[in-house]
This record gives C-alpha cells, structure tokens and sequence, in this order.
C-alpha cells in the first residue's frame, strides 16, 4: 500500500465522503440516525437530483440533497462532512440551505390592521380582549 492511499483511506473508509444516513444525523436534520435510516429508505431522498433509497449511499460536499421534512421540501448542498454529532452551531456549519425564505404572511403586513380585516396572522397567538371585542364588532356579534 502506497503513502497516497494510506492518507486517502482509514479502515477502508473513503475521507472524501460519509453515509448520508450519518450525515444527516450529523447536521441535525433527524433525532436519531435510525430515524435517518427510515428517511432514505422511502424513497423520498434526492442526491444531486437522483433519487435514492439507500442508507449506506455516499455524499461529498458539493451534493445537493431534496427531501421532505415535516411540512417542507428542504433543499440542502453539503458543505462539509461530519466528525460526529456535535452541537447546533456546528451542525449548521455541515451544510448551506439552498431553500427560498417562506412568506412570513399572506399579505398582512400591519399586525395592528388585523382587527379591521378580521384576519389574524398565523401563530399570533389569542386574541387581547381588545382585539376580541373588534373582531366581533366586524362580525356582528355585538
């Protein structure tokens, strides 16, 4: 075995790229890498715009990885590959999030207007007594 390929391989293993099953419980997209697992396995995970459905299949940085996450298709070009399963901040730092911001609303954009409109934004939480009073006003339930 030469000197090159001692530095480019450990135990077997190619440095140049990780399981995405592990990468992606590295960058904290899933709780546990079974749950990794399961992702790719479905048949939902697109790697450079190819779909995949195994665990064991290898990414590099430069790949663009597609797959569903709860609500959302989250869009992702690897960065770095993982050591291990550190915190957040170094998570964050595996990966560049190639997706388009979400609207923050539907087209309210004065959070004091929505008593005149009748409509609340998303996540606002209840109404103030205040704001109550108003919205039933507009709907007649004086």
């Amino acid at each position: 075995m030469t000197d090159k390929e001692i530095v480019s391989t450990t135990n077997g293993v190619d440095q140049g790229s990780l399981r995405i099953d592990k990468w992606l419980w590295f960058a904290r997209f899933v709780k546990s890498r079974s749950l990794a697992t399961r992702l790719v396995e479905a048949a939902r995970m697109r790697v450079n715009g190819t779909l995949t459905a195994k665990a064991h299949y290898a990414v590099r940085p430069g790949d663009v990885l597609t797959f569903p996450l709860g609500p959302n298709i989250r869009v992702i070009k690897v960065v770095a590959l993982g050591a291990r399963r550190g915190p957040a901040t170094e998570a964050q730092g595996l990966y560049l999030d190639l997706d388009p911001p979400a609207p923050r609303d539907a087209g309210i954009t004065d959070p004091s207007a929505t008593a005149e409109s009748g409509q609340r934004l998303t996540g606002s939480g209840r109404p103030t007594k205040r704001e109550r009073r108003e919205i039933d006003r507009l709907q007649g339930d004086d």
